[in-house]
């Protein structure tokens, strides 16, 4: 599943290779994942140009010439940019604009493509939090002021901060050598700059080597940020780096984590 890092990428790129463009047709082949019918989605783009590309959560979000384009890939899929020479085999949805290049997206499970008129009435972006990789400390501290629930299904919550997800939540948790099930009120302020910190490190990390591996960027290119640079994700049964002892895998709500529960109280 793409997290902030690949979103983050895509809309810098999209930014640059999009701006400008003007939508002459639109293909659509999975209807469920648009918010209008289709020949109303494809009236509303047809003719427009985008102005702008940015991204908040996990959504991307173009600024067309009237109203707004945002697109979420959901559990994970891809978006490239082609042209008739290089069309993928499996596409829900293709842009074509009128230089003869197109915008191709492929959900693997489910995902979104959804028109507005402004930002505001989009209720599923309207209620994000900030983007994670935005906010100050300041900030930070202040979205936990006052919370008594458990660490990491907080910073999950889209609602609260916006794009961490559960492959960039675990490693920052051992960092700072917190539990994931820790009460955010039993958290101290340096318990809470650690995380902050290792959150952010993260984030750039990743937007630094081109996202994951396993996600593929808006030329068809995979990322190089993967499990050579995790110290305890998806390291089952292995030695923890700093203590030895062996890595746990545990459910945290309604995901799962590894940890040193040696090293993270």
């Amino acid at each position: 599943m793409p997290e902030l890092p690949e979103i983050h990428l895509f809309a810098k790129d999209m930014h640059q290779e999009l701006v400008g463009k003007t939508f002459d047709a639109v293909e659509i082949v999975q209807p469920k994942s648009l918010n209008l019918p289709p020949e109303d989605f494809r009236g509303r783009l047809i003719g427009t140009s985008i102005q702008a590309v940015s991204y908040h959560g996990k959504w991307i979000q173009l600024e067309l010439s009237k109203g707004w384009l945002l697109i979420n890939l959901g559990m994970g899929g891809e978006i490239l940019l082609i042209t008739d020479e290089n069309y993928p085999e499996k596409v829900r949805l293709a842009f074509r604009f009128t230089d003869g290049s197109s915008l191709a997206v492929n959900f693997w499970w489910f995902g979104y493509a959804h028109w507005a008129d402004t930002l505001a009435d989009h209720a599923m972006t309207a209620k994000l939090g900030p983007n994670a990789i935005d906010l100050s400390l300041e900030a930070f501290r202040s979205l936990l002021q006052g919370r008594r629930g458990a660490i990491k299904p907080f910073l999950l919550n889209q609602a609260r901060i916006a794009g961490i997800g559960n492959v960039t939540v675990q490693d920052p948790l051992f960092r700072a050598r917190i539990h994931p099930m820790r009460k955010i009120s039993d958290l101290s302020d340096d318990e809470v700059e650690a995380l902050y910190g290792e959150i952010q490190h993260t984030l750039r990390e990743a937007i630094e080597h081109g996202g994951s591996k396993w996600e593929r960027n808006l030329y068809g290119r995979h990322g190089s940020w993967g499990k050579d640079f995790f110290s305890v994700a998806y390291r089952l049964d292995e030695p923890c780096p700093v203590c030895g002892k062996t890595i746990e895998k545990i459910k945290t709500g309604s995901t799962s984590s590894y940890i040193c529960a040696h090293c993270q109280l």
